[in-house]
């Protein structure tokens, strides 16, 4: 079916200008979801973003928000958005694969408390997009399921980003406006990096895990992948909040991102990691995280130099150790089922975790802890970090190599140390692929990298570039 152009002109709008459109019933809920509906029919089979649409499910529940906001019960600025699930979400009576063929035929039984909050916002549930296989990988890589296709490059197949790969495919390509992923090690940050748009990696204990396949319970955050830094916080600000099935969530303190989100960042200390402590990172992602300090710097932040304890990649080594023995811990009951066909590579990476002595993980476990607190005293005179998201821009995948994961260098450090982050467009490589900001906070701290991501936005314009998709068969938004 071919798209209309106010379908594409739809299918181009963030949340915050949709959410308008819908409230004063210019546009329905029944025509927005039609448009991404539509968008998913003629680019998906290229690009290979969603395992299962709920195309019924979802008219059905566009007709009933469009009868709510005509009765005036308008729910805020969800109200009407399609949303798209990373396939590890629970949603009642539909399949949860984790993106694993293994599980191509687990129906869940109950719903994720963060899909709830989501529904009882007004959104709209479109359907479960791919993954890595169990979350564990950061290409975006599955032998098994198939990769989703970065939109910027029609002619070599990118890295998507991982592990909610599907998650940054469907918003970049205009599928969905809104998608939920989850981030153990950067798996929020780097398909937003990848495919050039926002990722909000929450503090831990931030949002409810309740109801999604866990890889890391230390370490596992969930958070959405939007077109703007505002839609982000529409989004967490739905899902967020103390939940009776997640006891960390208890922790989680009053939040005010939406609030804040517009007030000025001047006097804000923004500290810009050395790139002495940032090696083998290309200099496209340097000199594109600098360039942005000058705008952050432009609009009254204060810019300083910060030598961190140690270089955010010196980090990974406890993450990952943490990762794998959780990991298998949670896996163990079906990763040896003989007969099974897991992908090799995310089938060692989870079979590392046997046999690690529990002194070992203690250890970690108490240096982490030494670590957690060296950072907050590092960090104790500024607001937020800045650096790049990712050490590269998208690499095909024909040159990625599974047993390296280099891509999460710069990212793992703020699951490890229990810190919150926001990626977003900051430029353009060479090639033409997406270039991305890293903003990290301190423990729920995410209003204040919101604001500064917002400001930034406001004095740029990289978030409101477009892959070209009209060679899967759409038009550029």
């Amino acid at each position: 079916m071919p798209m209309t152009s106010s379908q594409d002109d739809l299918c181009a709008l963030p949340v915050h200008a949709l959410a308008p459109l819908i409230r004063d019933r210019q546009v329905s809920p029944r025509e927005l979801v039609a448009a991404c509906l539509a968008r998913v029919e003629r680019v998906d089979a290229a690009l290979h973003a969603f395992v299962d649409v709920w195309a019924d499910d979802a008219l059905a529940a566009a007709a009933a928000a469009e009868q709510d906001i005509a009765q005036g019960q308008y729910r805020g600025p969800l109200h009407g958005i399609p949303v798209s699930l990373k396939d590890l979400v629970e949603v009642a009576g539909h399949r949860t694969t984790v993106g694993s063929a293994f599980f191509k035929d687990r129906v869940s039984t109950h719903t994720a408390t963060l899909a709830t909050r989501l529904v009882d916002a007004g959104a709209i549930l479109l359907g479960k997009v791919h993954m890595v296989e169990f979350a564990f990988g950061g290409w975006g890589t599955n032998p098994r399921m198939g990769a989703p296709r970065n939109p910027w490059d029609p002619v070599q197949h990118r890295s998507p980003g991982g592990s909610s790969s599907g998650s940054g495919v469907s918003v970049a390509s205009g599928m969905v406006p809104v998608s939920i992923g989850s981030d153990t090690g950067g798996s929020i940050r780097l398909p937003a990096s990848m495919n050039g748009v926002v990722g909000l990696k929450p503090t831990a204990a931030a949002v409810s895990n309740h109801g999604v396949f866990p890889l890391s319970q230390t370490l596992d955050s969930m958070g959405p992948l939007t077109r703007s830094v505002e839609d982000a916080a529409h989004v967490f600000a739905a899902i967020r909040g103390a939940d009776p099935f997640d006891a960390a969530t208890a922790l989680a303190p009053p939040d005010a991102s939406v609030e804040t989100l517009r007030q000025s960042i001047r006097g804000l200390r923004i500290g810009r990691v050395r790139a002495s402590q940032l090696p083998d990172v290309d200099d496209q992602c340097l000199s594109s995280a600098a360039e942005a300090s000058q705008v952050l710097q432009s609009l009254g932040a204060e810019i300083v130099d910060i030598e961190l304890p140690r270089q955010p990649v010196d980090y990974c080594t406890g993450a990952s150790h943490i990762i794998r023995t959780e990991g298998y811990a949670n896996l163990a009951n079906i990763i040896e089922t003989p007969g099974a066909d897991f992908g090799p590579a995310v089938r060692a990476r989870v079979l590392a975790g046997k046999g690690g002595l529990a002194v070992d993980f203690a250890r970690t476990l108490i240096e982490r802890r030494a670590d957690t607190a060296a950072m907050q005293r590092a960090m104790a005179q500024i607001d937020a970090l800045l650096l790049p998201t990712t050490p590269m821009p998208s690499p095909p995948l024909s040159s990625v190599k599974e047993e390296h994961m280099p891509l999460s260098d710069l990212t793992r450090f703020v699951n490890y140390l229990g810190l919150c982050a926001l990626a977003l467009p900051c430029g353009v490589s060479r090639d033409g692929m997406p270039l991305s900001l890293q903003l990290v906070g301190g423990a729920f701290q995410e209003s204040t990298v919101l604001r500064i991501g917002w400001a930034f936005e406001q004095a740029t314009a990289w978030h409101r570039r477009r892959p070209d998709l009209s060679a899967y068969g759409a038009t550029a938004t």
